[in-house]
This record gives structure tokens, sequence and C-alpha cells, in this order.
């Protein structure tokens, strides 16, 4: 064994040690660590010939990175859709981590634990027993495999094999939908069925959802042709929900494959007061839901779940490998979904679901839907900025209150602003045409103190950008 290993096997417990006291003060100080820092220009990293052990690693990435790390997992990050790591997730996370399994295989704890985890994650969704689960690492990879079982089913409606005979053996292939995520025309260019195949369909007005009857009137123009819906459950700008019973009702009468993307509008089901708005979803075949966003896990997490094994299987299958025993005979989770080497992302899931339960997750949906509300409400009343669509559950979408002609740029500057300071991230966006900000609150942290920093924050911001914008137009 070389020197350097061996030396850090004699100190390993001396060395978690470190790290936990480095990782708790780091956690100790993220409600008021700024979210976002201005970078260096970092000089070019050397690959040592004699590595310098662990701990000198640790003291070394300190003083390279430690003073720029920033709170993505805090109380003000309402950037991406990224929930915090509760402290449970992240027990659960370096125990993943330490136990360093790839779970598959029955003969292993690691596919107790997955199979465990995902049938509490259905207790929690109230998803029906008949859907089977797979994590994978993000709603992208869901969406992928959601989509690519769907393939499969489209392909036999014609009679064609795609996983043996491949994409270009099915013809007139359609993916309807009205305000898909980006990641399902990603994942439509993965697959081969190429980004021209998504046919967007009108909304109803003033929404993002479907207008069921324009989805009418292309069934009736196409009658007889199978096609796959990618149903909207809380869309990105303003967390917009597609009819799904109604969608589930027309799967009676029609065709189709019926994909829910719900990465983080799932939650929903968790809340007596939103989970109508999933109604129908068990009649969907394939649904895509986020563990790293609402779940509050660490990166990267997602769960895809689908009424049809078989077709996962015979896309994901591992044919022919006879290491990896018979597909046929021995459930693997490396069968059903796109990765062969899995973390095992379900033991922070199942630490933090076990943790919290039911009751946990409810009060945390429900408290930053209240926080987001309460967020929109104020900047309703403020005279520099105003809503683009109303607060629907845990996304406020807004834009600055100035002329047409400058809105694009006194956002992009207010954006450049707010997020240089640090003290709340949020992105741009564009809302029916409209320049706008997104701010997306899933985080277990997020409270009332916060979000009145918050509003003082864009207030302070927008007064700048005015009188910026009042000198220049002087001038």
């Amino acid at each position: 064994m070389n020197a350097t290993f061996r030396e850090d096997l004699l100190q390993l417990n001396d060395l978690l040690q470190q790290t936990a006291s480095y990782a708790g003060d780091f956690l100790s100080r993220i409600n008021e660590l700024p979210v976002s820092r201005q970078l260096p220009a970092f000089a070019p990293a050397a690959l040592p010939e004699k590595g310098m052990g662990a701990a000198a690693a640790l003291e070394l990435f300190d003083n390279r990175f430690g003073d720029y790390l920033t709170a993505n997992a805090g109380p003000r990050y309402f950037g991406f859709v990224t929930g915090g790591v509760t402290p449970a997730a992240l027990a659960g996370d370096w125990l993943a981590g330490t136990v360093d399994m790839n779970p598959g295989d029955r003969a292993d704890v690691s596919f107790q634990v997955e199979t465990e985890t995902l049938g509490l994650l259905r207790q929690l969704f109230s998803l029906p027993d008949n859907f089977l689960g797979c994590f994978v690492s993000g709603a992208t990879m869901s969406n992928f495999t959601g989509l690519a079982a769907a393939r499969q089913w489209l392909g036999l409606q014609q009679g064609v094999n795609v996983a043996e005979l491949g994409a270009g053996a099915i013809k007139d292939v359609k993916i309807l939908a009205a305000t898909p995520h980006s990641s399902i025309s990603k994942a439509l260019s993965m697959l081969g069925l190429g980004r021209n195949a998504l046919v967007l369909l009108p909304t109803l007005p003033g929404r993002e959802a479907v207008d069921i009857n324009a989805l009418k009137a292309w069934i009736s123009e196409h009658p007889g042709q199978p096609f796959i819906f990618s149903a909207s459950a809380g869309t990105v700008n303003t967390v917009d929900f597609d009819d799904i019973a109604a969608l589930a009702e027309l799967k009676k009468e029609h065709t189709f494959w019926l994909h829910v993307d719900a990465a983080f509008g799932g939650f929903a089901a968790v809340s007596p007061r939103y989970r109508h708005l999933l109604h129908g979803w068990e009649q969907a075949d394939s649904i895509t839901i986020d563990a790293h966003k609402w779940l509050n896990v660490p990166y990267d997490s997602a769960m895809i779940f689908t009424r049809h094994p078989q077709l996962q299987l015979a896309v994901f299958q591992n044919a022919g490998a006879a290491y990896l025993g018979d597909p046929a005979a021995n459930f693997n989770f490396i069968n059903y979904a796109p990765e062969n080497s899995r973390r095992l992302r379900s033991l922070p899931a199942w630490f933090s679901l076990k943790a919290y339960g039911a009751e946990g997750y409810r009060d945390l949906v429900e408290q930053n839907i209240h926080l987001a509300q309460q967020l929109g409400e104020a900047i309703s009343r403020s005279s520099r900025f105003k809503l683009l669509a109303p607060v629907r559950m845990c996304v406020v979408c807004f834009t600055l209150e100035t002329e047409e002609r400058n809105r694009a740029s006194h956002v992009a500057l207010f954006l450049q602003k707010l997020v240089k300071r640090g003290v709340v991230n949020m992105t741009p966006t564009t809302y029916k045409g409209t320049p706008g900000v997104r701010a997306a609150l899933v985080n277990w942290r997020t409270t009332e103190q916060d979000i009145d920093k918050v509003i003082a924050e864009l207030e302070t911001v927008a007064a700048e950008i005015s009188d910026l914008s009042a000198i220049i137009e002087n001038n």
C-alpha cells in the first residue's frame, strides 16, 4: 500500500472529525453567507507527483476555495428550484458515501434500502403500488427515462421494437405539450426523436396550462394516431398545472401515453390544500419527481415512476451481460433506468422521510407556499414591481414597473446588481413575452425573517436602478 494511503488510513477517525467540523462550521454560517460571490482568476492547478494526504488536502481546499463557498443550499437561494439539505438527509448522504454501495441486486441490503424508500415515497405522494419507482440523477434523466419507455410504447403501436431497431424505425412521432420544461426537448434530442417532434399546443388565457379543447381539436385532426403527451405538474415560471384529471379522461377514449413532469409540483400531493391539482395522475403512464428539490436531499437525486416496467426493461436491460445476471429472471434496478453505476441515492431520502415523516413535509410545503405568497403580496403592493402571474404555489414571477422599451435592460441590470450583492439569488425569465424575474422557494430553512430581508433588498436594488436610469436619461 502506498505510504500516503496508509497514513490516511491510520488517521481516518481524525480526518472524519476534521471534515465534520469544517462542514459544521459552514452550516452554522449558511443563513448569513452570501448566495453568490465574485470569483477571482484562479491560477492553473498542477497534479503533484507525491500526494500531501487528506488532512493537508482539506486545508488546501479551504485556502484555495473556502472564501468563495456560497449558500446555494441556504434560505435565500431562490434561483434554480433548489432545496436545502435537511440534517437527516445529510447524515444519510454521508453514510451513502461511506458504504459506497451500488444498489441493484436483491442479495444486497442496498436493494432493500432502495425498494423501501420508493415505497415510502409512493405513500408520501399517494401513488398506487403498481407504479415501479427508480432513482435517477435528476429531472432530466427522469424525463428521459419516462419518454424512453414512451418511445418503446409508441413503436409497439406501429409494430416496431425500437429498442432493437432504433428510433428511425418509427414514423410520424409526435410529442404534445403546452409549456414543457427544457429537459423535455433535451430528452427528445437524446432519444433520437428530435426536438422538432415536440408540438406546442395553445394554453388557457393568462395561463401556462394546456387548453384541453386545443388538444381535442388536434386529436380530431389526427384520428387514430398514437402520440405522447407531456403534462406539466408545476411549470417553471408560475407552477401552473395542466388539467391532469381531464387528460386522464381523454386516455379512456384515445390512444396516447401520458407523461407527467412533476419535478417539484408533485409535492402538491402531500398537502390537503393542493393535492387536487394532481387528481388523476394515478392514471399517468410515467411520472417525474425530483428529490433534490422539495424533498430537500443533496444533489443529485430524482425518481421516475411508471406503470410499464416491461417497456423499461425492453429499453434499459443489460442484454447478454452474463456477469450481471439474467434481466428476465432476476430483478435489478440497473435494467430499468439508464445507469449501471448508481450511487445509493435512496439513503438520504430514507433518512429524511423517516426523520420528518408526512407531517414534516406537509408543513415544509405549506410553509414555503405561505412565504412565497407573502413575497408576492409585498411585490404587488410595491410601486417598483408588478406580478406577472398569480402566486400559485412556491414560485413568484414578477418584473420591474418600468417603460416597456427599457424593461429588458432594466431587468438585466437589476438582476446583475441583485446577484452581485449576494443577499438573495433569483433568475431571469420571460413570461408571455415580458422579461421578468423568477424566485423559487423550496428550502426548509426559509423563514419570514428571510422574506423581510429579501423584500428590503429588492426595494434597495430597484431604487438604485431607478436612480441610475434617471441619471442616464438626464444626460
